[in-house]
């Protein structure tokens, strides 16, 4: 048997669901209450809440390091397409677009880019930039 304050939460949950499939067409304007009030009342059936809930938006803003480095210019320079310098170094054009915006990459990858490119070793710090 369900008691008083049960019956409330589950019919609260009811009319914010049908609240929020009225308004499914237009995303748009969804109402902040219904979500906040479909949210409370399924926290209080299950009677916890959920740990990710809580620190969710602080991992959502922050945004992964970014390096500076030269591959795209020294690729220009050698007159090579994204796609020739991934076949070339056998990886994927994803992999040569991220790294030329500046993520991070293994080392092992880095010694294929410049290979690919025709450079030696030594122009490592050229092209990456200085290692930590």
């Amino acid at each position: 048997m369900m008691s008083a304050d049960e019956k409330a939460a589950v019919s609260r949950l009811a009319q914010a669901s049908a609240a929020t499939n009225a308004s499914a067409s237009n995303t748009n304007s969804t109402d902040d209450s219904s979500q906040s009030a479909s949210k409370e009342s399924s926290v209080g059936l299950v009677g916890a809440t959920n740990a990710n809930d809580n620190g969710s938006s602080s991992a959502k803003a922050k945004k992964p390091e970014r390096e500076k480095n030269n591959v795209r210019k020294t690729r220009i320079e050698k007159m090579m397409s994204k796609a020739e310098l991934a076949r070339r170094a056998n990886l994927s054009v994803l992999t040569i677009d991220r790294i030329e915006k500046g993520f991070g990459c293994r080392m092992d990858t880095k010694r294929k880019i410049l290979e690919a490119l025709g450079l030696s070793l030594a122009d490592r710090v050229r092209v990456f930039g200085e290692e930590e």
